[in-house]
């Protein structure tokens, strides 16, 4: 310990002590700067394919939709089967598709649903729902729900237990755009609270989505979670569901909640009213 003391009293450390630090640094900086320069740089290169592809993807889509060419015919281009391997060009043919679907109904829709499928794109689209990342989950289930691929929705509504609110509210979301009330009713048997920015995405999935099919709501109604009740009750009240007034009556018969009778009364005297 005096020998040590002896040493830094002795200063003899402090140049290279100081000329170590200064090479640290300098050393930091440049791996930095190149960190910079080489993200730059990709950046450019990912947006300069991103026009070429653009080019290409809207010639590609516009005969599939509009020239009827079949899969088959689209396999003859050569170009086209060297792309389709890149993983960014499927991330950008795949957000085309996508986009283009959400601006066309009819046959339209339906071809575009048929090359997504023909593409395998749509494996792309289940491939993200087995990321860690929950941004990528939700970039996938709402592009499966987008191209309506009812049989996702089994494995779309395990994520409307998810911890995180917003891949938890875009799977209620795509389960209701692909089957209706057979995705809300799920919920009946929901345990976790369903916040109120949850339930108000929840009745505007209903409404964008124009659900006309408004059987089984009542099932919402039974449930032991209260904060499925409200949704429900909410439901029935914005949806303006007079139908379903008689099971609102036995809600306010039956409960001991007072929040809920009181919800419920809310309900019945406005849609009689």
């Amino acid at each position: 310990m005096t020998d040590l003391w002896e040493f830094y009293k002795r200063g003899t450390w402090v140049e290279p002590f100081l000329t170590l630090s200064i090479c640290l640094f300098v050393l930091t900086s440049l791996f930095l700067y190149l960190l910079i320069i080489k993200s730059r740089n990709k950046n450019i290169i990912k947006a300069r394919r991103k026009i070429e592809y653009d080019a290409f993807i809207d010639k590609l889509l516009f005969s599939v939709v509009f020239e009827d060419i079949s899969f088959s015919d689209v396999l003859k281009n050569n170009e086209y089967v060297l792309m389709s391997q890149k993983k960014f060009f499927r991330e950008v043919i795949t957000e085309s598709v996508i986009n283009l679907h959400k601006n066309y109904d009819g046959i339209y829709a339906k071809k575009l649903e048929q090359f997504y499928k023909d593409s395998e794109l749509k494996n792309d689209s289940f491939k993200k729902l087995k990321s860690l990342k929950w941004d990528v989950k939700c970039k996938g289930i709402t592009e499966l729900a987008e191209m309506n691929v009812y049989h996702a929705f089994d494995l779309i509504i395990t994520f409307s237990r998810a911890r995180n609110k917003i891949l938890q509210i875009t799977a209620i979301n795509a389960c209701i755009k692909l089957a209706g009330t057979k995705g809300i009713v799920h919920l009946s048997e929901h345990t976790n609270p369903i916040d109120d920015w949850t339930q108000v995405n929840i009745i505007h999935a209903f409404k964008k989505h124009d659900i006309g099919d408004t059987k089984s709501i009542e099932l919402l109604l039974e449930s032991q979670n209260t904060t499925v009740v409200t949704l429900g009750l909410k439901l029935i009240k914005e949806l303006k569901l007079t139908q379903k007034l008689s099971y609102v009556e036995q809600l306010t018969e039956r409960t001991s909640n007072t929040l809920i009778k009181y919800e419920a009364q809310n309900v019945l005297h406005t849609l009689t009213v």
